[in-house]
């Protein structure tokens, strides 16, 4: 019995110290946890609770040179309601007045919100949706309303904001204005202007502190910021929505027209470099265009006979040949190392001068002349190309530039047949079109080849952050007896050559027809011919104010695929419409000036917009960045046709407004 008693006592002093030495670790535990990691789990507490979001930053605006709007952010507002944290005073207070309040702001019954709102508090519901997608100043009356003012804590107002960029020309120009957009591994796709200026336009990110509530919702801590968010500089570019406009329609009416694949013309001011228009557009599998992909500054190809004016340079400068040097075209065929180069004049043209060879656009002529002269020394030739920075890119600030490249011997792509037939744009050329117009814009500028420039300056509000001064590659490509030549050269070939159909007497224009032969190693070509049609030149053929491409792809050949059919009546039409609607003018240098448009525009707007309260304003004549804004203000959703300034509104002046609604500007 003893023995028994000695074991069940021994088995408790074992029990006893089991749990003595667990009430230790335990207490030891306790410790670690608050005076050692503490601090640690705090942390991981708060954070499932508590946490910062990022607030964006709105993007800069870009504007064209005349101040009308490219691309715009404009803040988009939802507001929720939080029902839990409102007292039963100040909810039973103000439940009538702002279900009244909401049923004048959007149309349904003052009953409807008293009955939701009460079924969100019934429920506890901490996130209950308003109102989504509402402007500023919708966000504002809002925001004032009963029970809201009284803020988020007393009033359970949640208002969570949204940046929507939009673009006022719609898909004209969409991939010249571009986007910047960043995945969820932070990796950026930057396209054209957008992309290319994202730096200046992004900003700085703001924080805001978030509660976590149910449903794995955040809710906003108080009504203000822990770092308010800095907007992004806007950008003034060089583009003019005119001429835009003029360059987007003309291209998109003969690719359709020729049922072409895909097409871009460049219009760019001579002088300084800056482009003033950039159009590209592709056909869908419905027939259809628009804005695919930059083929103007990323898509190099053989350029063709536009190409010949660089070859006949190289040769006038080297002076082994001149503009009244011979050439026969015997009978429109040249046979090289049993390849043939032709002429599309069946028979030739016979025995005529090197500027006749030029404007009529003689494949024979041209091959002719340069494989003669620069046989046996092709380098010489090349380098000769090379010096006037042809094979080299014009490194824009815009992504995604395409090769620029020019074969020399000692390459992997050289051959015999190389020389004879670079002189006329093939032999494995790559150039894209805007880097061939820069290389026009020299010849049109008396030699001085300038970079095409996008962006003029940057701007916070009024203040000039940087300014983009024009930028010279080469002051002279070649000499001024050189240039000279070619410029009359260019001019005869619309007034008297190839491109003759393009010539009016009401005003000159220079330029070069290309037709060039495409994907000709593709075993059905001879079945189904492909083309690449272009025209390269600059107007007025005198003092030239602007240079222009044009290069229509693949157009259907039943319809036509010659440069001066498909392509020449673009570069035409573009100019004949600067010339109209953009007359050229004046430049006035001095800063200390007065505008009287200008400041009658402003006084106008500023008139308009103290006077605007609940009717339409009359907005015709306005220009539409300012209508926008009065419009805007008054909570109105803007739709814009057209371009310019405010021709017709839908909504007639003196109307009464109604909340939220729509009206349509139409411009010219």
């Amino acid at each position: 019995m003893a023995t028994t008693e000695k074991s069940i006592l021994n088995r408790l002093y074992i029990v006893a110290g089991c749990m003595f030495i667990f009430t230790i670790l335990v207490g030891l535990k306790l410790l670690d946890i608050q005076f050692v990691q503490g601090e640690e789990y705090k942390k991981m507490a708060e954070e499932r609770t508590y946490r910062n979001f990022t607030i964006p930053a709105n993007r800069g605006n870009l504007y064209d040179v005349n101040g009308n709007l490219l691309a715009t952010s404009i803040p988009r507002y939802d507001i929720r309601f939080d029902a839990v944290t409102v007292s039963d005073k100040n909810f039973e207070e103000n439940i009538t007045a702002l279900s009244e309040e909401l049923s004048r702001m959007f149309g349904k019954s003052a009953a409807h919100y008293s009955q939701t709102l009460r079924t969100a508090r019934a429920n506890q519901h901490r996130y209950f949706l308003i109102a989504r997608n509402l402007g500023y100043s919708d966000y504002i009356k809002v925001k004032s309303f009963p029970m809201f003012n009284l803020g988020s804590n007393r009033g359970g107002i949640i208002v969570e904001q949204r940046t929507v960029r939009e673009h006022p020309l719609g898909k004209m120009g969409e991939r010249t204005v571009g986007y910047e957009r960043q995945d969820e591994n932070g990796y950026f796709t930057r396209v054209g202007l957008e992309g290319a200026f994202g730096p200046y336009m992004r900003g700085k990110e703001g924080r805001r502190l978030k509660q976590k509530i149910a449903k794995g919702q955040w809710k906003p801590i108080s009504d203000n910021n822990e770092l308010e968010p800095k907007d992004g500089y806007d950008l003034i570019s060089t583009i003019d929505v005119k001429i835009q406009d003029i360059a987007h329609h003309a291209l998109l009416k003969q690719l359709e027209k020729y049922e072409a694949d895909h097409g871009s013309v460049v219009v760019m001011e001579t002088s300084t470099g800056e482009i003033k228009a950039i159009s590209n557009l592709g056909r869908t599998s419905k027939g259809t265009y628009y804005e695919k992909l930059n083929y103007a500054v990323g898509e190099s190809h053989e350029p063709g006979s536009t190409f010949k004016l660089m070859a006949m340079i190289v040769a006038l400068e080297d002076k082994v040949i001149d503009t009244s040097t011979v050439v026969d075209t015997e009978k429109g065929i040249m046979t090289i190392h049993r390849r043939k180069v032709r002429d599309s004049k069946y028979g030739g043209y016979g025995k005529i001068s090197a500027a006749e060879a030029f404007q009529v656009s003689s494949n024979v002529g041209i091959v002719k002349m340069i494989y003669e002269n620069y046989k046996a020394q092709p380098q010489k030739f090349v380098d000769g190309l090379k010096k006037m920075h042809l094979g080299e890119q014009l490194g824009l600030a815009i992504k995604g530039e395409g090769e620029s490249y020019i074969p020399e011997p000692g390459d992997s792509k050289w051959s015999g047949l190389s020389l004879p037939w670079m002189a006329y744009g093939y032999g494995s050329i790559q150039m894209t079109p805007l880097q061939t117009l820069t290389f026009y814009n020299a010849v049109a500028n008396g030699g001085e080849m300038v970079k095409p420039r996008f962006i003029k300056e940057v701007k916070e509000w009024d203040k000039t952050i940087e300014k983009f001064e024009k930028e010279v590659i080469d002051p002279a490509i070649c000499s001024p007896e050189t240039i000279a030549k070619v410029q009359e050269m260019l001019k005869d070939v619309v007034e008297k050559g190839t491109g003759k159909s393009l010539y009016d007497p009401n005003f000159s224009m220079a330029g070069k027809t290309g037709t060039a032969q495409t994907e000709y190693w593709m075993e059905d070509w001879g079945r189904n011919p492909r083309y690449i049609s272009s025209f390269a030149g600059y107007f007025p053929a005198e003092n030239p104010k602007y240079s222009c491409i044009v290069v229509i792809h693949k157009p259907n050949t039943r319809t036509g695929y010659y440069g001066a059919d498909v392509s020449g009546p673009v570069f035409k039409r573009i100019a004949q419409k600067i010339f109209t609607d953009t007359p050229v003018t004046d430049q006035i240098d001095s800063l200390n000036i007065t505008a009287p448009d200008i400041e009658k525009d402003f006084e106008k707007y500023f008139a308009t917009s103290r006077k605007a309260n609940q009717v339409m304003p009359n907005l015709k004549g306005m220009p539409a960045m300012d209508a926008i804004s009065i419009l805007e203000n008054l909570g109105l959703q803007v739709k814009i046709i057209g371009n310019g300034n405010v021709a017709g509104q839908s909504i007639k002046a003196g109307e009464k407004i109604k909340p939220n609604q729509t009206i349509n500007l139409h411009l010219s």
